[in-house]
Protein backbone atom coordinates (compact mmCIF):
# COMPACT_ATOMS: atom_id res chain seq x y z
CA UNK A 1 0.00 0.00 0.00
CA UNK A 2 2.63 2.42 0.61
CA UNK A 3 4.03 1.71 -3.36
CA UNK A 4 0.65 2.52 -3.88
CA UNK A 5 0.77 5.56 -2.75
CA UNK A 6 4.64 6.30 -4.06
CA UNK A 7 3.98 5.76 -7.16
CA UNK A 8 2.47 8.82 -7.77
CA UNK A 9 5.93 11.20 -7.81
CA UNK A 10 6.87 9.35 -11.52
CA UNK A 11 4.86 11.84 -12.69
CA UNK A 12 7.06 14.97 -12.62
CA UNK A 13 4.43 17.01 -13.72
CA UNK A 14 1.93 16.63 -10.81
CA UNK A 15 3.97 18.72 -8.82
CA UNK A 16 3.69 16.28 -5.51
CA UNK A 17 5.34 17.04 -2.43
CA UNK A 18 5.38 15.94 0.87
CA UNK A 19 2.74 16.30 3.16
CA UNK A 20 -0.53 15.09 1.57
CA UNK A 21 -3.70 13.11 2.16
CA UNK A 22 -3.52 10.05 0.48
CA UNK A 23 -6.69 7.87 -0.43
CA UNK A 24 -5.96 4.39 -0.45
CA UNK A 25 -8.77 2.24 -2.43
CA UNK A 26 -8.07 -1.72 -3.78
CA UNK A 27 -9.45 -4.78 -3.22
CA UNK A 28 -8.08 -5.34 0.76
CA UNK A 29 -8.08 -1.99 1.81
CA UNK A 30 -9.73 1.15 2.27
CA UNK A 31 -7.79 4.08 4.18
CA UNK A 32 -7.28 7.74 4.25
CA UNK A 33 -3.42 8.39 5.07
CA UNK A 34 -1.59 11.39 6.54
CA UNK A 35 1.84 10.73 4.67
CA UNK A 36 4.31 13.39 5.85
CA UNK A 37 7.07 11.72 4.57
CA UNK A 38 9.01 8.74 3.61
CA UNK A 39 7.73 6.28 5.78
CA UNK A 40 6.31 8.68 7.91
CA UNK A 41 1.99 8.17 7.80
CA UNK A 42 -0.74 8.44 9.96
CA UNK A 43 -4.11 6.29 9.23
CA UNK A 44 -6.80 8.89 9.69
CA UNK A 45 -9.28 6.74 8.88
CA UNK A 46 -9.97 3.25 7.20
CA UNK A 47 -12.95 0.54 6.47
CA UNK A 48 -14.14 -1.32 9.92
CA UNK A 49 -15.08 -4.37 7.67
CA UNK A 50 -15.27 -4.34 3.60
CA UNK A 51 -12.63 -3.00 1.53
CA UNK A 52 -13.68 -0.97 -1.19
CA UNK A 53 -12.35 -3.42 -3.90
CA UNK A 54 -13.92 -6.04 -1.99
CA UNK A 55 -17.28 -4.46 -1.83
CA UNK A 56 -17.31 -4.15 -6.11
CA UNK A 57 -16.15 -8.14 -6.14
CA UNK A 58 -18.92 -9.17 -4.01
CA UNK A 59 -21.59 -6.63 -6.12
CA UNK A 60 -20.34 -8.48 -8.95
CA UNK A 61 -20.40 -11.76 -7.86
CA UNK A 62 -24.18 -10.92 -6.95
CA UNK A 63 -25.19 -9.85 -10.31
CA UNK A 64 -23.30 -12.65 -12.24
CA UNK A 65 -21.01 -10.45 -13.70
CA UNK A 66 -17.75 -12.06 -12.92
CA UNK A 67 -14.34 -11.15 -11.93
CA UNK A 68 -12.66 -8.86 -11.04
CA UNK A 69 -15.56 -7.10 -9.73
CA UNK A 70 -14.42 -3.27 -10.25
CA UNK A 71 -14.58 -3.00 -14.40
CA UNK A 72 -17.45 -5.24 -14.55
CA UNK A 73 -19.60 -3.18 -12.01
CA UNK A 74 -18.43 0.20 -14.26
CA UNK A 75 -18.69 -1.31 -17.54
CA UNK A 76 -22.51 -2.38 -16.29
CA UNK A 77 -23.24 1.13 -14.57
CA UNK A 78 -22.24 3.08 -17.76
CA UNK A 79 -25.80 1.16 -19.03
CA UNK A 80 -27.72 2.62 -16.65
CA UNK A 81 -30.82 4.85 -18.21
CA UNK A 82 -32.36 5.86 -15.12
CA UNK A 83 -29.58 6.38 -13.37
CA UNK A 84 -30.83 5.65 -10.24
CA UNK A 85 -29.15 7.03 -7.38
CA UNK A 86 -31.23 6.12 -4.08
CA UNK A 87 -28.82 3.67 -1.95
CA UNK A 88 -27.78 4.98 1.23
CA UNK A 89 -24.18 6.77 2.23
CA UNK A 90 -22.96 4.47 4.83
CA UNK A 91 -21.27 6.33 7.66
CA UNK A 92 -21.54 9.57 5.66
CA UNK A 93 -22.71 11.59 9.06
CA UNK A 94 -20.14 9.82 11.53
CA UNK A 95 -17.67 12.40 12.44
CA UNK A 96 -15.15 10.02 11.76
CA UNK A 97 -12.93 9.40 8.82
CA UNK A 98 -14.06 5.66 8.94
CA UNK A 99 -15.84 3.32 6.51
CA UNK A 100 -18.16 0.48 6.09
CA UNK A 101 -19.57 -1.09 2.67
CA UNK A 102 -20.73 -4.28 4.05
CA UNK A 103 -24.07 -2.68 5.01
CA UNK A 104 -24.12 -1.22 1.29
CA UNK A 105 -23.68 -4.64 -0.38
CA UNK A 106 -26.00 -6.84 1.70
CA UNK A 107 -28.55 -3.29 0.82
CA UNK A 108 -27.72 -3.85 -2.51
CA UNK A 109 -28.54 -7.62 -3.07
CA UNK A 110 -31.33 -7.23 -1.39
CA UNK A 111 -32.65 -4.39 -3.81
CA UNK A 112 -31.56 -6.71 -6.58
CA UNK A 113 -33.61 -9.29 -5.41
CA UNK A 114 -36.83 -7.67 -5.95
CA UNK A 115 -36.09 -6.89 -9.33
CA UNK A 116 -37.06 -9.26 -12.11
CA UNK A 117 -33.38 -9.60 -12.49
CA UNK A 118 -33.00 -8.25 -16.43
CA UNK A 119 -29.82 -6.79 -17.57
CA UNK A 120 -31.26 -3.40 -17.79
CA UNK A 121 -32.35 -3.62 -13.70
CA UNK A 122 -28.74 -4.86 -13.19
CA UNK A 123 -27.44 -1.89 -15.10
CA UNK A 124 -29.82 0.53 -12.79
CA UNK A 125 -27.97 -1.42 -9.22
CA UNK A 126 -24.73 -1.41 -10.41
CA UNK A 127 -25.23 2.47 -11.26
CA UNK A 128 -26.59 2.67 -7.77
CA UNK A 129 -23.98 0.86 -6.00
CA UNK A 130 -21.48 2.88 -7.59
CA UNK A 131 -22.95 6.15 -7.10
CA UNK A 132 -23.16 5.44 -2.81
CA UNK A 133 -19.60 4.43 -2.78
CA UNK A 134 -18.12 7.07 -4.85
CA UNK A 135 -20.05 9.73 -3.44
CA UNK A 136 -19.07 8.31 0.14
CA UNK A 137 -15.67 8.11 -0.39
CA UNK A 138 -15.77 12.04 -1.86
CA UNK A 139 -17.62 12.84 1.32
CA UNK A 140 -14.78 11.40 3.72
CA UNK A 141 -11.53 12.41 1.96
CA UNK A 142 -13.54 16.34 1.60
CA UNK A 143 -13.95 16.16 5.43
CA UNK A 144 -10.36 14.91 5.78
CA UNK A 145 -9.27 17.58 3.93
CA UNK A 146 -10.61 20.50 6.02
CA UNK A 147 -9.97 18.71 8.83
CA UNK A 148 -5.84 18.58 8.09
CA UNK A 149 -5.81 22.20 5.78
CA UNK A 150 -4.10 20.40 3.30
CA UNK A 151 -5.12 21.29 -0.64
CA UNK A 152 -3.05 17.86 -2.17
CA UNK A 153 -4.69 14.68 -2.04
CA UNK A 154 -3.55 11.23 -4.18
CA UNK A 155 -5.97 8.81 -4.95
CA UNK A 156 -4.33 5.66 -5.25
CA UNK A 157 -4.70 1.55 -5.37
CA UNK A 158 -6.69 -0.31 -8.05
CA UNK A 159 -10.00 1.06 -7.46
CA UNK A 160 -8.74 4.58 -8.22
CA UNK A 161 -8.88 3.40 -12.15
CA UNK A 162 -11.94 3.47 -11.76
CA UNK A 163 -13.58 6.55 -14.24
CA UNK A 164 -16.80 7.69 -11.99
CA UNK A 165 -14.53 8.31 -8.89
CA UNK A 166 -11.87 9.97 -11.06
CA UNK A 167 -14.42 12.07 -12.44
CA UNK A 168 -15.79 12.70 -8.93
CA UNK A 169 -12.95 14.19 -7.46
CA UNK A 170 -11.83 15.61 -10.12
CA UNK A 171 -14.92 18.42 -8.85
CA UNK A 172 -12.77 19.48 -5.76
CA UNK A 173 -12.28 23.08 -5.36
CA UNK A 174 -8.47 24.14 -4.56
CA UNK A 175 -7.71 20.73 -4.12
CA UNK A 176 -4.87 19.18 -6.75
CA UNK A 177 -6.08 15.94 -6.90
CA UNK A 178 -3.78 13.58 -8.42
CA UNK A 179 -4.07 9.55 -9.48
CA UNK A 180 -1.24 7.53 -10.72
CA UNK A 181 -1.25 6.09 -14.64
CA UNK A 182 -3.87 3.75 -15.31
CA UNK A 183 -1.51 1.18 -15.97
CA UNK A 184 0.22 1.57 -12.21
CA UNK A 185 -3.42 1.67 -10.43
CA UNK A 186 -3.51 -2.06 -9.56
CA UNK A 187 -0.52 -3.85 -8.15
CA UNK A 188 2.30 -3.52 -10.28
CA UNK A 189 6.60 -3.69 -9.94
CA UNK A 190 7.57 -0.50 -11.00
CA UNK A 191 5.55 1.29 -8.13
CA UNK A 192 7.59 -1.96 -5.28
CA UNK A 193 10.95 -0.95 -7.24
CA UNK A 194 10.46 3.01 -7.11
CA UNK A 195 9.26 2.07 -3.24
CA UNK A 196 12.38 0.15 -2.42
CA UNK A 197 14.96 2.74 -4.22
CA UNK A 198 13.31 5.99 -2.07
CA UNK A 199 14.34 3.61 0.72
CA UNK A 200 17.88 2.62 -0.62
CA UNK A 201 18.60 6.78 -1.59
CA UNK A 202 17.67 7.56 1.89
CA UNK A 203 20.01 5.05 3.23
CA UNK A 204 17.79 2.38 5.16
CA UNK A 205 19.33 -0.45 3.47
CA UNK A 206 22.65 0.59 4.37
CA UNK A 207 25.03 -1.55 6.36
CA UNK A 208 22.53 -4.90 6.26
CA UNK A 209 22.04 -7.88 4.58
CA UNK A 210 19.47 -8.72 6.47
CA UNK A 211 15.97 -8.44 5.42
CA UNK A 212 13.01 -8.95 7.72
CA UNK A 213 9.54 -10.47 6.38
CA UNK A 214 6.21 -9.89 7.81
CA UNK A 215 2.95 -11.22 6.62
CA UNK A 216 0.96 -7.66 7.78
CA UNK A 217 2.92 -4.55 8.44
CA UNK A 218 0.89 -1.33 9.55
CA UNK A 219 2.27 1.69 7.46
CA UNK A 220 2.04 3.60 10.20
CA UNK A 221 5.28 2.91 12.10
Amino acid sequence: MEAHLLVPFLDQDSGLSFPFLCLLVSGGHTMIVLANGLGDYQVLGQSRDDAVGEAFDKVAKQLELGYPGGPAVEKLAKKSIAKRDNFPRPMINHPSLDFSFSGLKTHTLLEYKKTNQTIEEKAEIAYAFQQSVTDTLFAKCQRALEQTGLDTLVVAGGVSANRAIREKFNQLENVNVIFPEMKLCTDNGVMIAYAGLQYALAGEFAGTNEIKVYPRWSLQK
